[in-house]
């Protein structure tokens, strides 16, 4: 009925750190945290189902659906973004529907197949950041 003090305090800690991190962040690091909280979302589905929690898992589905449908997708450029953005938009279209079959059918194997399509993007993502803060020289070998 009540929780702890402590509990809440860290569930409160945890809410302020998150609205900072989001505040102070740039958009590489925005869609960085949307791969993270997507990513996360997936394997809580899909632990959920593991264990049976209908109600748990068809949260964290919808969470990650909500992630791609409204942040992922939604941040594309498909003006400038040309076949890249396209493929993108593709990519996402059919994990949505692969996450709807999974939650229709108590599907682990139709998260996990979203889950090895969106993690090479989500690392190939967090590469870009890191390849623009290697000096010239560095990122030639030299």
């Amino acid at each position: 009925m009540f929780t702890s003090v402590n509990s809440r305090a860290a569930s409160a800690y945890k809410r302020v750190s998150a609205d900072t991190g989001v505040s102070a962040a740039d958009p590489h690091q925005l869609v960085s945290m949307l791969f993270d909280g997507l990513i996360q979302s997936l394997n809580a589905a899909r632990g959920a189902m593991e264990r049976g929690e209908i109600e748990a898992k068809g949260q964290a589905i919808g969470k990650a659906v909500r992630i791609l449908e409204e942040g992922l997708k939604a941040g594309l450029n498909m003006p400038q973004g040309g076949g890249l953005a396209s493929n993108l938009r593709g990519l996402y279209d059919y994990a949505i529907q692969r996450l709807s079959l999974a939650n229709l059918r108590n599907d682990r194997a139709l998260i996990t197949e979203v889950i090895q399509l969106i993690e090479p993007v989500a690392d190939s993502w967090k590469q870009i950041r890191g390849a623009a803060t290697v000096p010239p020289a560095q990122g030639l070998g030299a």
